[in-house]
């Protein structure tokens, strides 16, 4: 079978079952601070099993793509010189919420992988893991099942309690439990045995499904309590099982390998599709090509400097079989073809990937051979087995080198490297390269609140609602009493939470006998939490307050971010569906958005952006909300954002006759014409590959074109023109000053010769040198030079110093003839004068600047320099 019959097997298996097709994920996990890229299947439900999300299915089954190169799950080193091992893999899974639990669980993987109806692996070849204390899964595999007891191996835990290969954790606390794998019998002549074995590492038993049974809750303490729902979490890696489907002992042997490795090997000019090299080459594509896809950009920090990283360890793989031209941005095409059925959004965004990669190989080319001689000549001089940790900082910091790409280099040549020296060295440089490590969050910390607040806030601004808790300095209390800061919790709200980068509401909380200023409000699990202080009275725990939001910010806010809304779709109009929103904040007085793009907007582009929001603007076409689940909110075309998380139900906002589509759950205008006007204030770079636009809309937009106008007229004014013929007259004024500063130029040249001429008569000799100082009225730097040159040439054998004054600085240029520079040197003569002056200077032998600010002392400073002549003639 086919690499992607399995995956189609698997979830029309699953299907069949009752369980829901959901689809891929993003590799970037939706507002999740623990992990640095999605790692597995269960990353996108791990709500469900916390609790925190209600989906309307209890079943489930995906085939996730995955990355593992950084944090906790962390393959890259292992990449190409392992049979398994890969940065980007597929993990086919299926779950239960509440549902089913073991015996169900185990039932299903045994009938997928041996009934005829499905892969028909035959049963023999299958062995099966379970925990220690699991009784229970063993007497399911043992009686039901029929697997004989020679092929159930119990797994224990290694050095302290849970820990073991057969036990899973979502993290240090949180969902966690037994876990029971099958392992698949390559056959006696490949060298290994079986797991728990010395022999384990070997290649003949190979894991390839593993079913987590999640029934505890594990806390900060260590204490387990069972979850009032067991669920169960599968994945089995589609490579793993294609190997085996496909009669073959390495994951790079199976059909969508083979046909990337001879791609990379045409590319590239190599004829062993053996070498490790390509299989690097053909991994790396597979996870840079999909981060990229899902907005990932090359950086220096976070995921964007593991994408670096994964391109160019991909590259150096390429120069070493000796491809020096660009070349991986060429095997995104070839991945498409494979790939492209199951993931459409590869076809779509190819030409984006394919841009993205060029333009990072273009880059590290231009340091890549000279990183390389280095690291060659300092490994030539190296003694002992371990490259210095000073040498690795050196190529990373000034070739782009990562840690990772200079090990991979020296293990080559069976050498270690110095990663303690490494980290010393990069000091505070050191968050970027361990920027996964700081993924990490624990599950059970955080405000915990029961209930719900109820937003009313699209329809209305106003309405009462009871107040279910109080929260001062982080702690719930009784009551907030005059004067004092806080947060007020209601059973319903008018007032929008922050998300989505929408800011919160303000207003005012009011009752018979207190008044709240709402400063903020924000959203922690379903409550509103209105933060603010009390101006008047006591706000106690069961009042029914009056809730009112500030009406005109709330609509200031509306404006700006319908508009963010246009923006975002125009700019994928005009620049490419590459375009994602990578960040924005929205607020009363402007809108914020960042997006990905390779490079600058041109003036052109900016103002036909400008106008096509405003046209939209003046289409006043109604804005239409529509409550729906996430399958047909795609089928409307609705964009999900980068980064975010989305429930069950989701909210479609359509504006400009669809021409927008995007799910959001902030307030809005009720048609575009409501936001008026549009005026671009700014477009600037925030990091690689991203782009940032700010603007304004409806009266702050105006003010704007009042302030541009008032500035157009005091111009005009200034210059004796009108407004419509601002820019020629501009033009010629601009014109006359260039002609008139050419002039001035040429005018001290002549006025600098003239006075050198005079001077000549002012030099002193001392010991055979001609020696001037002296001041020279009305020069600049540059005609100081040129008049040393000149001076140079007149005396012969001499030292000039020279010296000009503007205001409270002087400017300073010293030159002696190369005649003299064994015996005298400017830069010498500069970093005497200097200092006295307030100052500092340096340069050659023969000429150099310096400045100062104690113009007082200038004139006995001049005088000293022939008596430093003579004592450094000696």
């Amino acid at each position: 079978m086919k690499s992607a019959e399995i995956r189609d097997a698997f979830l029309n298996f699953f299907q069949s079952k009752g369980h829901q097709v959901v689809a891929s994920s993003s590799l970037v996990p939706g507002n999740d601070p623990t992990l640095l890229f999605t790692n597995a299947g269960m990353v996108q439900f791990k709500d469900v099993f916390l609790g925190d999300d209600v989906r309307s299915y209890k079943r489930a089954t995906s085939s996730q793509r995955c990355v593992r190169a950084g944090g906790k799950h962390n393959d890259l080193e292992n990449v190409g010189y392992t049979a398994r091992h890969h940065t980007f893999f597929e993990m086919l899974g299926n779950f239960s919420f509440g549902d089913y639990f073991k015996q169900d669980a185990i039932l299903f993987a045994w009938e997928f992988l041996t009934s005829p109806e499905w892969l028909n692996i035959p049963a023999e070849k299958l062995t099966v893991t379970v925990y220690q204390e699991d009784d229970e899964a063993y007497s399911i595999w043992h009686d039901q099942v029929g697997v004989p007891a020679e092929r159930i191996i119990r797994i224990g835990d290694q050095g302290e309690r849970y820990k073991s290969d057969n036990f899973w954790a979502m993290g240090d606390t949180g969902p966690c439990g037994p876990c029971t794998e099958i392992f698949y019998d390559h056959g006696a002549d490949i060298w290994g045995g079986p797991p728990g074995s010395p022999e384990e590492d070997g290649d003949r038993f190979i894991e390839i499904w593993n079913v987590v049974f999640m029934q505890f809750n594990r806390s900060a303490d260590g204490q387990m309590a069972p979850l009032p729902k067991p669920s169960v979490d599968t994945g089995m890696g589609l490579e793993r099982i294609a190997a085996v489907m496909q009669n073959v002992h390495s994951n790079y042997e199976i059909d969508l390998f083979q046909a990337l490795l001879k791609d990379a090997a045409a590319k590239t000019g190599t004829a062993d599709l053996e070498n490790k090299s390509l299989r690097v080459i053909a991994d790396h594509i597979r996870s840079c090509t999909f981060l990229v896809v899902d907005g990932v950009l090359p950086s220096n920090e976070g995921r964007g400097y593991v994408l670096r990283r994964i391109i160019r360890r991909a590259i150096r793989h390429g120069h070493k079989l000796g491809q020096k031209q660009a070349f991986f941005h060429q095997l995104v095409a070839g991945l498409v073809e494979q790939m492209g059925a199951a993931y459409p959004e590869l076809v779509k965004q190819q030409a984006q990937v394919e841009k993205v990669l060029l333009a990072e190989e273009q880059q590290f080319e231009k340091t890549l051979d000279k990183g390389m001689s280095v690291l060659e000549a300092a490994l030539d001089e190296m003694q002992g087995d371990v490259v210095p940790g000073e040498v690795v900082f050196t190529l990373y910091d000034t070739y782009g080198f990562p840690l990772d790409l200079t090990a991979d280099i020296a293990r080559e040549r069976n050498l270690g490297v110095d990663e303690a020296g490494y980290e010393k060295a990069m000091e505070q440089q050191r968050a970027r390269a361990r920027a996964a490590g700081s993924f990490k969050m624990d599950y059970s910390a955080g405000l915990k609140l029961d209930g719900k607040t109820d937003f009313t806030g699209y329809s209305q601004l106003a309405g009462e609602g009871k107040v279910v808790a109080l929260l001062k300095d982080g702690a719930e209390v009784d009551q907030l009493n005059e004067g004092e800061e806080g947060v007020v919790i209601l059973d319903q709200t008018p007032f929008y939470a922050e998300s989505g980068g929408q800011v919160g509401d303000c207003g005012y909380l009011s009752g018979p006998s207190a008044r709240f200023e709402v400063r903020d409000c924000s959203k922690e699990s379903d409550n509103h939490l209105h933060q603010g202080v009390v101006l008047s009275g006591v706000v106690r725990k069961s009042d029914k307050l009056q809730a009112e939001v500030d009406s005109q910010v709330r609509k200031a806010t509306a404006l700006n971010h319908s508009a963010t809304h246009l923006l975002h779709a125009v700019l994928r109009n005009t620049l490419g569906e590459h375009v994602t929103q990578k960040g924005s904040l929205v607020d009363s007085e402007r809108l914020r958005f960042d997006f990905s793009h390779f490079e600058a907007l041109q003036p052109e582009q900016i103002k036909a952006i400008e106008l096509q929001v405003n046209r939209l603007i003046l289409g006043n076409s109604e804005v239409k909300t529509e409550l729906c689940d996430m399958d047909a909110a795609k089928a409307k075309g609705a964009m999900a954002l980068f980064g975010e998380k989305y429930g069950a139900e989701v909210r479609v906002l359509s504006m400009g006759e669809s021409y927008s589509v995007e799910l959001c759950g902030g307030t809005h205008v009720a048609r575009t014409g409501d936001i008026g006007l549009f005026r671009i204030v700014s477009e600037s770079g925030v990091a690689a590959g991203v782009r940032r636009i700010e603007a304004v809309t409806g009266e702050n937009a105006l003010r704007l074109v009042d302030r541009n106008d008032a500035v157009l007229q005091n111009v005009a004014q200034l210059v004796k023109g009108r407004p419509d013929t601002l820019v020629d007259k501009v033009g010629q004024l601009v014109g006359q000053a260039r002609q008139l500063e050419k002039e001035v130029l040429q005018l001290k040249a002549r006025l600098a010769a003239a006075a050198s001429g005079d001077l000549l008569s002012s030099a002193i000799e001392v010991k055979g040198i001609k020696v001037l100082a002296v001041e020279l009225e009305g020069a600049d730097p540059k005609s100081l030079r040129d008049s040393v040159d000149q001076l140079k040439n007149k005396l012969g054998t001499c030292a000039v110093l020279l010296a000009a004054v503007e205001g409270d600085k002087i400017s300073l240029v010293a030159g002696v003839s190369k005649d003299a520079t064994d015996r005298l040197k400017a830069g010498a003569l500069m970093q005497f004068v200097a200092p006295k002056l307030g100052g500092k200077g340096g340069g050659r032998p023969d000429m150099a600047q310096g400045g100062g600010t104690d113009v007082a002392s200038l004139a006995a400073v001049l005088e000293s320099v022939p008596g430093w002549v003579e004592a450094q003639l000696g």
